[in-house]
């Protein structure tokens, strides 16, 4: 096969033979695939008894963005990560926010190696990379060639995800460098089965997995009016943050706005006031109101003093007062995350 004419085709590195064809191992839907055929998220073909992704190196899309966009509110705060998406998506969701690129399948767009992609970092001034936009997992084999050379480079790595890969590649991602991830709680098991055609349950048990490889997690749910926005299924989500993940893992609440093929009106912020004091009631420290741009929600408060820490305004960080060591100036008492040394102090 040559590269130069089919620069996005490499071959899959989690696979095994099956009946009936090839089983990928990359996704926790472990499609088997037949000769000729392209699993679920159509970027993965079997082609002669051999899985190839069909995605390697493709961008739909390519920005610097600054990292509390993931959103990452304990993660270098005020940094830039330069963010690539491919194309296709694991996941069903009706409401898809990025549905352009998401339920798309490969369709080919620019190339870039994983060399090319970190020195454009440096170049721009990033201090990080993230593969968001669609599902980064299905951009593994890319990824695990971009993370050690990012690493090598001083920048971090950060996904932004479903969350709904196996084991076997978090692992390999995590060696690789993955440094960060947001990784979206969308409802509960009845919601998650019938919106999104997964079990949440394998999202819950690689958010616990990611916490004791090291990698720093953040949480959002986009809060859908007649899906996820009852009282019952926020607290339960809460309370299994607090029970499962630690009373320090962030919480974010987004806003939905109607998008692809939900109808729902967008969610009343009120809505997301009370999900949020649902969280703090079971006792999470730190709970932010997302898509709601000038929300007091925004801004990271002491949980022990509540002095305003650090104030946000949409995607930019005004004013940061958490030590360089992480704490509160005030009180003393640490706050949780990684990378308050060195951030933007002030804007």
């Amino acid at each position: 096969m040559n590269r130069e004419e089919t620069p996005f085709i490499r071959k899959a590195l989690l696979q095994e033979p099956a009946d009936g064809g090839v089983r990928c191992l990359t996704c926790e839907r472990r499609c088997v695939v037949a000769v000729g055929q392209v699993g679920w998220c159509r970027t993965r073909q079997n082609r002669a008894g051999t899985l190839y992704t069909l995605i390697f190196g493709a961008v739909s899309s390519l920005s610097c963005n600054p990292i509390e966009k993931k959103p990452l509110y304990h993660f270098y705060p005020g940094s830039l990560a330069l963010t690539c998406g491919a194309w296709s998506c694991n996941f069903a969701c009706p409401w898809c926010q990025n549905a352009a690129i998401s339920k798309q399948p490969p369709s080919g767009g620019a190339f870039i190696l994983p060399e090319e992609f970190v020195e454009q970092a440096c170049r721009c001034g990033c201090r990080g990379t993230s593969i968001s936009f669609n599902e980064p997992t299905l951009s593994l084999e890319w990824a695990l060639e971009v993370f050690p050379l990012a690493h090598r480079a001083g920048l971090y790595n950060t996904f932004v995800t479903n969350g709904y890969l196996t084991e076997q590649a978090l692992e390999l991602l995590a060696q690789a460098g993955l440094d960060g991830m947001n990784i979206d709680i969308k409802g509960d098991r009845e919601a998650v089965r019938r919106y999104c055609g997964a079990e949440v349950e394998v999202v819950w048990r690689n958010c616990r997995r990611a916490q004791e490889l090291g990698i720093w997690v953040e949480l959002t749910t986009l809060v859908i009016p007649t899906v996820n926005d009852d009282e019952a299924t926020l607290s339960a989500i809460a309370g299994r943050i607090a029970e499962e993940l630690g009373v320090d893992t962030p919480w974010h609440v987004t806003r939905y706005h109607p998008a692809y093929r939900f109808i729902a009106p967008p969610t009343p912020v009120a809505t997301l006031e009370r999900a949020r004091d649902i969280g703090l009631q079971a006792g999470l420290r730190y709970v932010y109101i997302g898509n709601v741009p000038g929300h007091s929600g925004e801004h990271t408060a002491c949980p022990r003093c509540a002095r305003t820490l650090v104030k946000r305004a949409g995607l930019r960080v005004l004013e940061c007062l958490v030590t360089p060591d992480g704490r509160c100036p005030g009180c003393g008492e640490p706050i949780a995350g990684v990378g308050w040394d060195g951030q933007v102090r002030k804007s």
